[in-house]
């Protein structure tokens, strides 16, 4: 009688999304991390890892302009094999909800030619919507390994912060972070002992798709962080061993962090808040 195969494993796309401002080497072992995770599961082949910086019009306090912080990442990836930078969220003249980009590349992965990736992410659970798409969506993706499901799954990656950032008033609408967890996926870096698995407990929506979270511990910690970056560069110290050199040498080269870029957006309030905000009052 013959025994079935191993289970195939599930092709994924690591999707970050944050200001990177500037990226550092945190960010990029963030990578690493998650794919070691998810290989060693034996279930998950990642094979794409996608850095999205956000635009200019979040407005957060301190952020340089998109055009340096998506070049800074695209140097710090030219040598991977793996991880990319893409530039759609950072070329949008508003801001954009994590969820819409995630839908976006979603999209992309089912369909490749760019004037379908954006039915500007039509919610995953509602695809009757634009019938034109309807054959794109189910056409035969090109054949692979056998070992292999054929439509690959995009997961958010992120740090412990982002996902406790779930937690704030108006920062997200509560049924973006359902689509999130429940369509989606997170892969949360985070320290050992940190409290993130008390969070997901605190949370119903989180707890409920809890099986779609996969929490990384990072055991070599890495306490770099860009604020912590940019303070340093104010003050006149280095930054070497922190970010990839070739990035050291382009803020060099552009003088892109000053006192005066630290009070960029001061006052104003942070674009998720603002829309959130008058959304909930309509």
């Amino acid at each position: 009688m013959a025994t079935e195969g191993p289970e195939k494993k599930t092709e994924v796309v690591l999707l970050a999304c944050g200001s990177f401002n500037p990226i550092t080497n945190m960010h990029l072992r963030l990578f690493e991390l998650a794919k070691d995770y998810l290989h060693e599961t034996g279930k998950y082949k990642v094979i794409k890892g996608i850095i999205s910086p956000v635009g200019d019009a979040y407005k957060k306090k301190g952020l340089i302009s998109a055009n340096h912080r998506v070049t800074m990442a695209k140097l710090a990836t030219k040598d991977s094999d793996w991880v990319e930078v893409d530039d759609w969220e950072s070329s949008q003249s508003e801001w954009l909800e994590t969820l819409k980009v995630l839908r976006y590349h979603h999209q992309k992965l089912l369909s490749p030619d760019p004037t379908n990736s954006l039915q500007n992410a039509l919610p995953l659970t509602k695809p009757g919507r634009k019938r034109k798409q309807e054959p794109k969506r189910h056409d035969p993706v090109k054949k692979k390994n056998p070992d292999i499901k054929s439509v690959p799954q995009i997961k958010l990656l992120c740090g412990s912060d982002m996902l406790e950032s779930f937690g704030i008033p108006n920062l997200w609408k509560s049924e973006d972070i359902a689509e999130i967890v429940e369509n989606h996926g997170l892969v949360c870096i985070s320290r050992a002992g940190n409290s993130v698995q008390k969070f997901i407990y605190e949370s119903d929506v989180l707890w409920r798709h809890k099986n779609n979270i996969h929490l990384v511990e990072e055991w070599i910690t890495n306490d770099i962080s860009s604020s912590k970056i940019r303070r340093a560069l104010r003050r006149g110290q280095s930054i070497r061993y922190l970010v990839p050199d070739v990035v050291r040498a382009y803020i060099e080269k552009h003088n892109l962090y000053s006192p005066e870029s630290e009070d960029r957006n001061a006052g104003v309030i942070l674009a998720p808040l603002q829309k959130n905000k008058s959304d909930s009052k309509n």
